[in-house]
């Protein structure tokens, strides 16, 4: 097990009928005037919006809205939110919303608090020391940026989406009502399902040794993911099965099942690039498709580890005579998951054919780009992914 430090600084308001609690918890945080910021209508239409409001003008703070926040964050409307800030006075941002929301109110947290363009962070490879105080009011549970220290936005003028990793942009506190995710659609909850699930796997194979105690957590949530997936999909307003997702969402990222290990995340920086250009495939969606082929492209470099995912995670039976066997098994079994909770698992799906492999890839290998994997991961390894995922 490596050297880790673990810091998880976010306060968890988790339950029913937490809503009326936000404007006195900003409160104590230091909030004088908050952005609430939000997506499309859905917020407006379930009412929720109308509780947060509500709660923040009981607690007498002052507030301006930004909505308008589409899937793959864009930068054009983090750079309006800075300034709408800057002219208003803003000191505290509220994200209602999913990940997309939540990754827009952070990037103008560190426009805000930096004095300069968040993209500068990503040209730069830096990171920044400070982002302006972060709530969070989560009504999707997938890409765990209620917990995290990473910011995923997408530049609109060259299509590029790209990621910013800081301590300083963990949210300081995030409201977690389960109920606030019984409308989700049942793609958007299978989307969630394997984003989640995704954080923990990028985690779980990075070929460290010896990490029995960090890889049994992950398997545990994995394990309860794939269950409480089922129940979800098949009653949307299954209390105990969403507020497992939820919970596991915020758990997968927090880095809670990567204590001790070298992550890397080649699978979702492969994925960022396809979404980037093809606006209208949502992360979760590209993610089912790439990690399985990811998975067969590198099985040989760690054989044992796959079996072990296939025997603890999928329910295969090990072949101790031939263990890449049970690995294959184990891929096709998770294959076979995604397609059960309504994912696409091959490229065509997305809506990709092979003469637009190479608008991607590009990006993704801009500038001599390497990923870092079980091997370097380059534009010709990363179309072989691309293939085993037609």
């Amino acid at each position: 097990m490596n050297n880790f430090v673990f810091c998880t600084p976010t306060k968890v308001i988790f339950g029913k009928g937490i809503e009326p609690t936000i404007g006195e918890h900003l409160r104590s945080f230091g909030a004088e005037k908050v952005l609430l910021h939000y997506g499309g209508g859905s917020a407006k239409r379930s009412g929720l919006l109308d509780q947060v409001t509500a709660s923040l003008e009981s607690a007498g703070l002052p507030y301006v809205e930004l909505g308008g926040v589409a899937p793959n964050p864009k930068l054009s409307l983090i750079r309006k939110g800075i300034a709408l800030c800057r002219e208003e006075g803003v000191n505290f941002l509220l994200a209602v919303g999913g990940g997309s929301v939540i990754d827009s109110a952070k990037a103008i947290g560190v426009g805000l608090a930096n004095g300069c363009d968040p993209w500068d962070f990503i040209e730069s490879k830096t990171a920044p020391a400070k982002c302006a105080p972060v709530g969070v009011v989560l009504t999707l549970s997938a890409a765990g940026s209620e917990m995290s220290n990473s910011d995923v936005i997408t530049n609109d003028e060259n299509q590029l989406k790209r990621g910013i990793t800081s301590e300083a942009v963990r949210p300081v506190v995030a409201f977690l009502n389960p109920e606030n995710t019984y409308t989700v659609s049942k793609f958007q909850t299978g989307c969630g399902i394997v984003d989640t699930m995704m954080h923990t796997l990028e985690r779980y194979f990075t070929g460290d040794a010896d990490c029995d105690l960090t890889d049994r957590l992950a398997e545990g949530l994995l394990i309860a993911v794939r269950d409480a997936g089922r129940a979800a999909i098949a009653n949307p307003e299954d209390y105990n099965a969403r507020a497992t997702l939820m919970w596991a969402s915020s758990l997968s990222h927090n880095d809670v099942t990567g204590c001790g290990k070298n992550r890397k995340f080649p699978v979702h920086k492969i994925e960022h690039d396809i979404s980037g250009v093809h606006d209208n495939v949502a992360h979760g969606a590209g993610l089912a498709v790439l990690f399985p082929a990811w998975a067969e492209y590198v099985l040989q470099y760690d054989v044992m580890k796959f079996a072990q995912l296939a025997v603890r995670v999928w329910g295969v039976e090990m072949n101790f005579d031939h263990p890449e066997v049970t690995a294959r098994e184990g891929i096709r079994a998770m294959r076979a998951y995604f397609r059960e909770i309504g994912m696409p698992t091959t490229m065509g799906e997305l809506g990709i054919s092979p003469d637009g492999y190479e608008e991607i890839v590009e990006k993704t290998t801009l500038g001599g780009t390497v990923l870092k994997s079980y091997l370097p991961l380059g534009r010709e390894e990363i179309l072989e992914i691309y293939r085993l995922a037609e």
